[in-house]
């Protein structure tokens, strides 16, 4: 067994294709399109290189790959937080010890070369990447960027020693569920009352000039939350082109205070059986199995929302989430996923839990000193 870096394309390649080998016949995986991950871990076209420190590495049995792991060193992220942590991703890896303890052998020891003390993961470059493994609720569907691993990775970093840093839970919301009197009664109130312009859209076009906006109010709102790291503007187009083609405008909404954007939030039918019937690619049919799967599919995926701080508590959120709730039903969605919550965050979980969500899914990050 062998770890190598990845340095070359035919190396670059056998990084991106293994987990389609090791998902294989993993029922819910869901399997991202090749031609996207060869962009987003392209040195020369993912702007977040720029800023970022980062390795690839990959696990070789003779000619074959059977692991891989990215590490990661934002040193802005580092200083503005007091720390000099690094972070692992991507990880993926047989059920094999001796390849597994040699990829964190070999990003841990990166780490320690470049002057961190500690390495948590799993975490990207930003919160637009997959965060935490799933420790509960494997058996339900996954949704977009987030991880759906085989049990025995974290086992596997549990007995390396790495311990819990931080979870994630994700609700799940029946929206047949009748809204609360009260909950219901606050957001006609808000709407009759408010002074701000609240968006809707249903084109496209009309969505585009608030694109720029939204990303940088994500950045404002999200900058104390654990591990965020803001987004150049590079970073900012980048995430955009990435993610524009799979945008439904009928589930983004948006609220100005004058000419300055103050709130948002963002959902997505679930898409995975198109992905899983693309098998990575989109040529001859994916795009067609992308289309089918979006009018089939039942469940709504929640994936992100921000308001300014100065507008929290004056019903803006119960808004955006009833807008978001009216707006699927109108769909014929039935279910809506709350994609990543953190533990700690007490408003948003209370607010989940007064529309009946249920926790259905946990994610965790992980932790360890590399101080001995």
């Amino acid at each position: 067994m062998r770890v190598v870096e990845v340095n070359t394309r035919k190396l670059l390649n056998e990084f991106v294709e293994l987990p389609y080998k090791l998902h294989l016949n993993h029922k819910l995986w869901v399997p991202p399109l090749i031609s996207d991950e060869r962009l987003y871990f392209d040195r020369e076209r993912n702007a977040a290189f720029k800023k970022n420190q980062a390795i690839l590495l990959a696990a070789f049995h003779g000619n074959e790959c059977v692991g891989r792991v990215m590490g990661i060193i934002n040193p802005e992220h580092n200083r503005k937080e007091g720390t000099s942590a690094a972070r692992f991703g991507y990880l993926e890896c047989r059920d094999e010890p001796d390849a597994f303890d040699g990829l964190m052998n070999a990003v841990e020891k990166w780490a320690m070369r470049n002057g961190m003390d500690r390495i948590v993961g799993p975490m990207g470059f930003s919160d637009q990447d997959p965060e935490g493994f799933i420790i509960e609720g494997s058996n339900l569907e996954p949704t977009i960027a987030t991880y759906y691993n085989y049990d025995y990775i974290p086992a596997m970093l549990e007995s390396r020693g790495y311990a819990k840093e931080v979870d994630y839970v994700v609700y799940l919301i029946d929206l047949a569920r009748e809204l609360d009197i009260t909950y219901d009664r606050l957001y006609r109130r808000f709407v009759e009352r408010t002074s701000l312009k609240l968006h809707t859209f249903t084109r496209k076009s009309d969505l585009k000039p608030f694109i720029k906006p939204i990303m940088e109010l994500m950045n404002e709102t999200f900058r104390n939350l654990y591990g965020y790291s803001e987004l150049s503007q590079e970073e900012i187009d980048f995430v955009v082109k990435r993610f524009w083609s799979l945008i439904d405008p009928r589930f983004v909404f948006a609220a100005e205070h004058g000419s300055s954007l103050v709130g948002f939030m963002i959902g997505m039918r679930n898409l995975n059986d198109g992905f899983r019937g693309c098998k990575g690619r989109l040529v001859p049919l994916g795009i067609v199995r992308l289309i089918l799967a979006s009018r089939k599919s039942s469940q709504l995926d929640l994936l992100i929302a921000g308001i300014r701080d100065e507008f929290r508590g004056t019903g803006l959120d119960i808004w955006g989430m009833v807008s978001m709730i009216n707006a699927a039903r109108k769909a014929g969605l039935t279910v809506m996923d709350s994609h990543h919550e953190l533990e700690t965050n007490d408003k948003v979980r209370a607010e989940m839990e007064r529309l009946g969500g249920k926790v259905s899914k946990r994610f965790r990050i992980y932790h360890r000193s590399l101080n001995g």
